[in-house]
Protein backbone atom coordinates (compact mmCIF):
# COMPACT_ATOMS: atom_id res chain seq x y z
CA UNK A 1 0.00 0.00 0.00
CA UNK A 2 2.89 2.32 0.84
CA UNK A 3 4.00 2.66 -2.96
CA UNK A 4 0.34 3.21 -3.92
CA UNK A 5 -0.01 5.94 -1.43
CA UNK A 6 3.51 7.39 -2.42
CA UNK A 7 1.26 8.86 -6.04
CA UNK A 8 -1.01 10.76 -2.99
CA UNK A 9 0.84 14.36 -2.57
CA UNK A 10 1.80 15.79 1.04
CA UNK A 11 -0.16 18.04 1.69
CA UNK A 12 2.24 19.14 4.50
CA UNK A 13 5.22 21.72 3.89
CA UNK A 14 8.31 19.56 3.74
CA UNK A 15 10.54 21.88 6.53
CA UNK A 16 7.73 20.11 8.45
CA UNK A 17 7.41 16.35 8.10
CA UNK A 18 8.76 14.48 10.96
CA UNK A 19 6.97 11.51 9.71
CA UNK A 20 6.16 9.92 6.69
CA UNK A 21 2.65 9.84 4.89
CA UNK A 22 0.57 8.98 8.30
CA UNK A 23 -2.38 7.94 5.72
CA UNK A 24 -0.96 4.54 6.59
CA UNK A 25 -1.82 5.03 10.48
CA UNK A 26 -5.07 5.85 10.13
CA UNK A 27 -5.75 2.59 7.00
CA UNK A 28 -4.08 -0.08 9.77
CA UNK A 29 -6.69 1.17 12.34
CA UNK A 30 -9.69 1.24 10.64
CA UNK A 31 -8.39 -1.99 9.21
CA UNK A 32 -8.54 -3.22 13.11
CA UNK A 33 -11.75 -1.65 13.58
CA UNK A 34 -11.40 2.31 14.56
CA UNK A 35 -14.93 3.60 14.03
CA UNK A 36 -13.78 7.10 14.70
CA UNK A 37 -11.00 9.92 14.81
CA UNK A 38 -10.80 9.14 18.30
CA UNK A 39 -10.61 5.53 17.64
CA UNK A 40 -7.85 5.81 15.58
CA UNK A 41 -6.05 8.16 18.07
CA UNK A 42 -6.27 5.61 20.44
CA UNK A 43 -4.86 3.16 18.27
CA UNK A 44 -2.01 5.18 17.22
CA UNK A 45 -1.16 5.51 20.83
CA UNK A 46 -1.42 2.19 21.90
CA UNK A 47 0.52 0.88 18.72
CA UNK A 48 3.10 -1.62 19.51
CA UNK A 49 7.12 -0.63 18.83
CA UNK A 50 7.26 -3.87 16.14
CA UNK A 51 4.02 -2.42 14.85
CA UNK A 52 4.99 1.29 14.23
CA UNK A 53 8.52 0.55 12.48
CA UNK A 54 6.70 -1.37 10.31
CA UNK A 55 4.11 1.16 8.96
CA UNK A 56 7.83 3.23 8.46
CA UNK A 57 7.86 5.24 11.23
CA UNK A 58 11.57 5.75 12.84
CA UNK A 59 13.04 6.00 16.52
CA UNK A 60 14.36 8.95 17.62
CA UNK A 61 18.38 8.60 16.92
CA UNK A 62 19.17 10.56 20.35
CA UNK A 63 16.57 8.90 22.45
CA UNK A 64 15.26 6.29 20.71
CA UNK A 65 12.04 6.63 21.73
CA UNK A 66 9.70 5.72 18.85
CA UNK A 67 8.76 9.09 17.35
CA UNK A 68 4.36 8.84 16.70
CA UNK A 69 2.44 11.77 15.08
CA UNK A 70 -0.09 13.29 17.57
CA UNK A 71 -3.60 12.28 17.07
CA UNK A 72 -5.00 15.69 16.40
CA UNK A 73 -2.05 15.84 13.38
CA UNK A 74 -3.11 12.66 11.44
CA UNK A 75 -6.61 14.45 11.93
CA UNK A 76 -5.73 17.64 10.19
CA UNK A 77 -3.53 15.42 7.81
CA UNK A 78 -6.57 13.57 6.90
CA UNK A 79 -8.84 16.60 6.56
CA UNK A 80 -6.02 17.75 3.86
CA UNK A 81 -5.39 14.64 1.69
CA UNK A 82 -6.44 15.28 -2.02
CA UNK A 83 -9.85 12.98 -2.04
CA UNK A 84 -9.39 12.34 -5.70
CA UNK A 85 -5.78 11.00 -5.31
CA UNK A 86 -6.49 9.07 -2.26
CA UNK A 87 -9.50 6.94 -4.05
CA UNK A 88 -7.02 6.26 -6.73
CA UNK A 89 -4.55 4.87 -4.69
CA UNK A 90 -7.12 2.81 -2.95
CA UNK A 91 -8.35 1.93 -5.93
CA UNK A 92 -5.35 0.84 -7.84
CA UNK A 93 -3.87 -0.83 -4.78
CA UNK A 94 -7.26 -3.17 -4.75
CA UNK A 95 -7.12 -3.84 -8.40
CA UNK A 96 -3.48 -5.23 -7.78
CA UNK A 97 -4.35 -7.30 -5.39
CA UNK A 98 -7.41 -8.60 -7.21
CA UNK A 99 -5.63 -9.04 -10.42
CA UNK A 100 -3.34 -11.85 -8.80
CA UNK A 101 -6.41 -14.53 -8.66
CA UNK A 102 -8.43 -13.22 -11.73
CA UNK A 103 -9.21 -15.28 -15.01
CA UNK A 104 -7.60 -13.30 -17.59
CA UNK A 105 -10.55 -14.04 -19.72
CA UNK A 106 -13.44 -13.68 -17.37
CA UNK A 107 -16.01 -11.18 -17.42
CA UNK A 108 -16.01 -8.97 -14.40
CA UNK A 109 -18.48 -7.14 -13.28
CA UNK A 110 -18.63 -3.81 -11.94
CA UNK A 111 -21.58 -1.79 -10.00
CA UNK A 112 -21.86 2.17 -10.13
CA UNK A 113 -24.09 3.44 -7.54
CA UNK A 114 -24.20 6.74 -5.46
CA UNK A 115 -24.62 7.23 -1.36
CA UNK A 116 -25.06 10.19 0.57
CA UNK A 117 -22.91 10.52 3.74
CA UNK A 118 -25.89 12.04 5.94
CA UNK A 119 -23.56 12.67 8.74
CA UNK A 120 -21.68 15.28 6.92
CA UNK A 121 -24.14 17.59 6.06
CA UNK A 122 -24.18 20.57 8.29
CA UNK A 123 -26.49 24.00 8.78
CA UNK A 124 -24.74 25.71 5.96
CA UNK A 125 -23.40 23.21 3.49
CA UNK A 126 -25.81 19.97 2.16
CA UNK A 127 -24.67 16.39 3.09
CA UNK A 128 -21.69 15.05 0.60
CA UNK A 129 -22.05 12.60 -2.15
CA UNK A 130 -20.21 9.83 -2.99
CA UNK A 131 -20.20 8.31 -6.26
CA UNK A 132 -18.42 4.60 -6.73
CA UNK A 133 -17.36 1.89 -8.50
CA UNK A 134 -17.56 -1.49 -6.92
CA UNK A 135 -16.99 -4.83 -8.56
CA UNK A 136 -20.00 -7.62 -7.75
CA UNK A 137 -17.54 -8.95 -4.75
CA UNK A 138 -17.06 -6.08 -2.81
CA UNK A 139 -13.97 -4.31 -3.83
CA UNK A 140 -14.41 -0.52 -4.44
CA UNK A 141 -12.04 0.24 -7.60
CA UNK A 142 -13.20 4.30 -7.39
CA UNK A 143 -15.01 6.54 -5.53
CA UNK A 144 -15.75 10.81 -6.94
CA UNK A 145 -17.23 12.91 -4.88
CA UNK A 146 -20.25 15.02 -6.57
CA UNK A 147 -22.49 18.18 -5.46
CA UNK A 148 -25.59 16.28 -5.36
CA UNK A 149 -27.49 13.63 -7.08
CA UNK A 150 -28.60 15.15 -10.37
CA UNK A 151 -24.92 16.14 -10.90
CA UNK A 152 -23.92 12.03 -10.89
CA UNK A 153 -24.75 11.71 -14.73
CA UNK A 154 -21.54 13.96 -15.75
CA UNK A 155 -19.52 12.37 -13.15
CA UNK A 156 -19.67 8.69 -14.60
CA UNK A 157 -16.94 9.10 -16.99
CA UNK A 158 -14.43 10.59 -14.73
CA UNK A 159 -14.68 7.98 -12.31
CA UNK A 160 -14.01 5.13 -14.74
CA UNK A 161 -11.40 7.01 -16.50
CA UNK A 162 -8.64 5.50 -14.47
CA UNK A 163 -10.16 2.13 -13.29
CA UNK A 164 -9.05 -0.93 -15.80
CA UNK A 165 -12.55 -2.07 -18.00
CA UNK A 166 -11.27 -4.56 -19.86
CA UNK A 167 -13.46 -7.68 -19.76
CA UNK A 168 -15.77 -5.52 -17.56
CA UNK A 169 -19.86 -5.30 -17.50
CA UNK A 170 -20.87 -2.26 -15.74
CA UNK A 171 -24.36 -1.69 -14.24
CA UNK A 172 -26.17 0.61 -12.84
CA UNK A 173 -29.77 2.02 -12.48
CA UNK A 174 -31.66 3.75 -15.11
CA UNK A 175 -30.43 7.29 -14.42
CA UNK A 176 -27.11 6.38 -15.97
CA UNK A 177 -28.87 4.98 -19.36
CA UNK A 178 -27.86 7.81 -21.23
CA UNK A 179 -26.60 7.35 -25.27
CA UNK A 180 -23.24 9.00 -23.79
CA UNK A 181 -22.81 6.65 -20.58
CA UNK A 182 -23.09 3.66 -23.59
CA UNK A 183 -21.15 5.18 -26.21
CA UNK A 184 -18.22 5.58 -23.61
CA UNK A 185 -18.08 2.58 -21.93
CA UNK A 186 -18.10 0.66 -25.78
CA UNK A 187 -14.71 2.95 -26.42
CA UNK A 188 -13.54 1.80 -23.24
CA UNK A 189 -13.79 -1.50 -24.34
CA UNK A 190 -16.78 -2.29 -22.02
CA UNK A 191 -20.14 -4.21 -22.18
CA UNK A 192 -23.03 -2.87 -20.20
CA UNK A 193 -26.78 -3.90 -18.23
CA UNK A 194 -29.14 -0.75 -18.44
CA UNK A 195 -32.04 -0.51 -16.83
CA UNK A 196 -34.78 1.32 -19.15
CA UNK A 197 -37.27 3.02 -17.56
CA UNK A 198 -40.48 5.50 -18.79
CA UNK A 199 -37.53 8.27 -18.28
CA UNK A 200 -36.80 6.97 -21.82
CA UNK A 201 -40.19 6.86 -23.22
CA UNK A 202 -39.59 5.49 -26.76
CA UNK A 203 -36.86 2.93 -25.73
CA UNK A 204 -38.87 2.15 -22.84
CA UNK A 205 -41.26 1.15 -25.04
CA UNK A 206 -40.26 -0.93 -27.95
CA UNK A 207 -38.36 -3.13 -25.37
CA UNK A 208 -41.57 -3.70 -23.28
CA UNK A 209 -43.61 -4.14 -27.09
CA UNK A 210 -41.46 -7.31 -27.59
CA UNK A 211 -43.59 -10.68 -27.65
CA UNK A 212 -41.83 -11.43 -24.42
CA UNK A 213 -44.61 -14.39 -24.11
CA UNK A 214 -43.40 -16.07 -27.14
CA UNK A 215 -39.89 -15.73 -25.99
CA UNK A 216 -38.07 -19.03 -24.38
CA UNK A 217 -37.60 -18.34 -20.79
CA UNK A 218 -32.99 -18.34 -20.04
CA UNK A 219 -33.16 -18.73 -16.30
CA UNK A 220 -35.20 -19.70 -13.74
CA UNK A 221 -34.63 -19.10 -9.65
CA UNK A 222 -36.67 -19.97 -6.99
CA UNK A 223 -34.95 -18.84 -3.49
CA UNK A 224 -36.55 -18.22 -0.16
CA UNK A 225 -34.98 -15.84 2.25
CA UNK A 226 -36.05 -12.80 4.58
CA UNK A 227 -39.40 -13.90 5.43
CA UNK A 228 -40.34 -14.66 1.82
CA UNK A 229 -40.09 -16.67 -1.16
CA UNK A 230 -38.90 -15.10 -4.60
CA UNK A 231 -39.07 -16.41 -7.61
CA UNK A 232 -37.23 -14.81 -10.87
CA UNK A 233 -37.68 -15.48 -14.58
CA UNK A 234 -35.34 -13.98 -17.29
CA UNK A 235 -35.99 -13.57 -20.95
CA UNK A 236 -33.75 -12.20 -23.85
CA UNK A 237 -34.13 -11.55 -26.97
CA UNK A 238 -31.66 -10.27 -29.62
CA UNK A 239 -31.48 -7.11 -31.45
CA UNK A 240 -30.77 -6.18 -34.75
CA UNK A 241 -30.80 -2.41 -34.37
CA UNK A 242 -31.56 -0.31 -31.31
CA UNK A 243 -31.77 2.90 -30.71
CA UNK A 244 -28.73 2.92 -28.14
CA UNK A 245 -24.95 2.53 -28.64
CA UNK A 246 -23.81 -1.37 -28.99
CA UNK A 247 -27.55 -2.84 -27.86
CA UNK A 248 -27.30 -6.32 -28.62
CA UNK A 249 -29.61 -7.62 -26.76
CA UNK A 250 -33.37 -6.94 -24.57
CA UNK A 251 -33.91 -8.48 -21.22
CA UNK A 252 -37.08 -8.95 -19.50
CA UNK A 253 -36.78 -10.10 -15.87
CA UNK A 254 -40.09 -10.46 -13.86
CA UNK A 255 -40.23 -10.96 -9.74
CA UNK A 256 -42.49 -12.88 -8.19
CA UNK A 257 -42.03 -11.41 -4.04
CA UNK A 258 -44.82 -13.76 -1.19
CA UNK A 259 -44.16 -12.17 2.33
CA UNK A 260 -44.63 -16.08 4.50
CA UNK A 261 -45.99 -13.54 7.22
CA UNK A 262 -48.89 -11.88 5.26
CA UNK A 263 -49.17 -13.45 2.91
CA UNK A 264 -49.17 -10.53 0.68
CA UNK A 265 -48.00 -11.01 -2.80
CA UNK A 266 -46.25 -8.61 -5.66
CA UNK A 267 -44.81 -8.45 -9.14
CA UNK A 268 -42.15 -6.70 -10.86
CA UNK A 269 -41.32 -6.20 -14.57
CA UNK A 270 -37.66 -5.02 -15.24
CA UNK A 271 -36.37 -4.24 -18.69
CA UNK A 272 -32.71 -3.76 -19.35
CA UNK A 273 -30.85 -3.74 -22.56
CA UNK A 274 -27.25 -5.08 -22.72
CA UNK A 275 -24.46 -4.84 -25.34
CA UNK A 276 -22.84 -8.39 -25.00
CA UNK A 277 -24.09 -10.38 -27.99
CA UNK A 278 -26.04 -13.66 -27.65
CA UNK A 279 -23.87 -16.32 -26.34
CA UNK A 280 -21.63 -14.24 -24.39
CA UNK A 281 -23.22 -14.55 -21.11
CA UNK A 282 -25.13 -16.79 -19.65
CA UNK A 283 -28.91 -16.85 -18.54
CA UNK A 284 -27.67 -17.55 -14.85
CA UNK A 285 -24.90 -14.94 -15.25
CA UNK A 286 -26.98 -11.94 -16.44
CA UNK A 287 -29.72 -12.74 -13.80
CA UNK A 288 -26.73 -12.62 -11.46
CA UNK A 289 -25.16 -9.61 -12.90
CA UNK A 290 -28.56 -8.06 -12.08
CA UNK A 291 -29.32 -9.18 -9.29
CA UNK A 292 -25.28 -8.63 -8.08
CA UNK A 293 -25.70 -5.21 -8.71
CA UNK A 294 -27.71 -3.99 -6.00
CA UNK A 295 -25.41 -5.51 -3.75
CA UNK A 296 -23.66 -2.09 -3.65
CA UNK A 297 -26.13 -1.48 -1.06
CA UNK A 298 -25.76 -4.88 1.36
CA UNK A 299 -21.70 -5.27 0.45
CA UNK A 300 -20.91 -1.67 1.08
CA UNK A 301 -23.45 1.08 1.89
CA UNK A 302 -25.14 -1.20 4.40
CA UNK A 303 -21.69 -1.98 5.59
CA UNK A 304 -20.44 1.61 5.70
CA UNK A 305 -23.91 2.38 7.71
CA UNK A 306 -24.42 -0.24 10.38
CA UNK A 307 -20.61 -1.29 10.84
CA UNK A 308 -19.12 1.55 10.55
CA UNK A 309 -21.91 4.22 12.05
CA UNK A 310 -20.45 6.21 8.87
CA UNK A 311 -24.53 8.32 8.79
CA UNK A 312 -24.50 8.98 12.64
CA UNK A 313 -20.66 10.83 12.36
CA UNK A 314 -19.59 13.86 13.23
CA UNK A 315 -17.04 14.57 11.03
CA UNK A 316 -17.89 17.19 8.94
CA UNK A 317 -14.90 19.64 8.79
CA UNK A 318 -12.49 19.81 5.20
CA UNK A 319 -12.18 17.03 3.82
CA UNK A 320 -12.57 14.88 6.12
CA UNK A 321 -16.06 13.06 4.58
CA UNK A 322 -14.22 11.79 2.04
CA UNK A 323 -11.38 10.67 3.07
CA UNK A 324 -13.12 8.54 6.46
CA UNK A 325 -15.39 7.18 3.40
CA UNK A 326 -12.05 6.17 1.67
CA UNK A 327 -10.43 4.20 4.46
CA UNK A 328 -14.03 2.42 4.64
CA UNK A 329 -13.70 1.44 1.56
CA UNK A 330 -10.22 0.18 1.71
CA UNK A 331 -10.97 -2.12 4.50
CA UNK A 332 -14.00 -3.39 3.47
CA UNK A 333 -12.58 -4.28 -0.06
CA UNK A 334 -9.69 -5.80 1.83
CA UNK A 335 -11.66 -7.63 4.42
CA UNK A 336 -13.30 -9.07 1.37
CA UNK A 337 -10.40 -10.04 -0.31
CA UNK A 338 -9.45 -11.95 2.30
CA UNK A 339 -12.55 -13.95 2.33
CA UNK A 340 -14.47 -12.41 4.95
CA UNK A 341 -17.92 -12.43 4.46
CA UNK A 342 -18.74 -10.82 8.07
CA UNK A 343 -16.97 -7.49 7.85
CA UNK A 344 -17.69 -6.75 11.45
CA UNK A 345 -16.05 -9.81 12.92
CA UNK A 346 -13.04 -9.35 10.35
CA UNK A 347 -12.90 -6.18 12.37
CA UNK A 348 -12.65 -7.51 15.70
CA UNK A 349 -10.38 -10.90 14.20
CA UNK A 350 -7.68 -8.02 12.92
CA UNK A 351 -8.08 -6.04 16.40
CA UNK A 352 -6.48 -9.12 18.17
CA UNK A 353 -3.45 -8.79 16.25
CA UNK A 354 -1.41 -5.84 14.90
CA UNK A 355 0.06 -8.62 12.28
CA UNK A 356 -3.30 -8.90 10.82
CA UNK A 357 -3.77 -5.58 9.35
CA UNK A 358 -0.36 -4.88 8.73
CA UNK A 359 -0.40 -7.85 6.42
CA UNK A 360 -3.31 -6.57 4.80
CA UNK A 361 -1.54 -3.38 3.33
CA UNK A 362 1.23 -5.44 2.60
CA UNK A 363 3.62 -4.59 5.31
CA UNK A 364 5.91 -7.39 7.18
CA UNK A 365 8.42 -6.58 9.91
Amino acid sequence: MRLFLDAVPDPRDRRGRRHPLSALLAAAAVLAGARSLAAIGEWITDASRWAVRTLGFAPDPLTGQMMLPHPAAVRRLLARLDGDAMDAAIGAFLSARAARTRAPDALRPIAVDGKTVRGSRTRTTAAISLLAAMTHSGEVLAQRQVADKSNEIPSFAPLLDDVDLTRAVITADALHTRHGHGTYLRSRGAHYTAVVKKNHPGLFGRVRALPWREITLDHYERTRAHHRDEIRRLKTAAFAHLDYPDARQALQVVRWRRDRGSGKLSIERVYLITSLPPGAATGAQLASWIRGHWGIEHLLHHVRDRTFREDDSKVRSAHLPRTVASLHNLAIGLHRQDGQKNIAAALRRAARDYRRPLALLGLTG
